[in-house]
């Protein structure tokens, strides 16, 4: 079971969650915001990685406050087209199956 904690507002989650219902060994969880990311870590450390899907600058703002408070927390990665924050790594923009399909390979090996 991979768990992965999807950051970002729910309108732009729920296509991975519908993706997601069609792979029974992929697990997620969402937050909005840094302060409730570090929340969602602290309360369930089965979390594999984070994706952020949020704007360039808010994805910044998340990346460096989680690796302030929480410099063990889970990889991070964000989709699309824009240059990643530093630390973070970037999925080419892709349908949300192919988004949780290159996810799973990473944290696989």
């Amino acid at each position: 079971m991979i768990t992965l904690l999807v950051v970002g507002e729910p309108e732009d989650a729920g296509a991975l969650d519908r993706a997601a219902a069609d792979k029974p060994s992929l697990e997620l969880l969402h937050a909005r915001d840094a302060e409730e990311t570090l929340d969602r870590l602290a309360r369930n450390r089965r979390i594999d990685a984070v994706l952020l899907l949020l704007p360039p600058n808010r994805s910044s703002e998340v990346a460096a406050i989680l690796r302030e408070e929480d410099p063990s927390s889970p990889p991070l990665f964000t989709a699309g087209a824009h240059e990643p924050p530093p630390g973070v790594r970037r999925l080419a923009s892709m349908t949300p199956g192919e988004i949780l399909d290159a996810l799973a390979r990473e944290l696989s090996g």
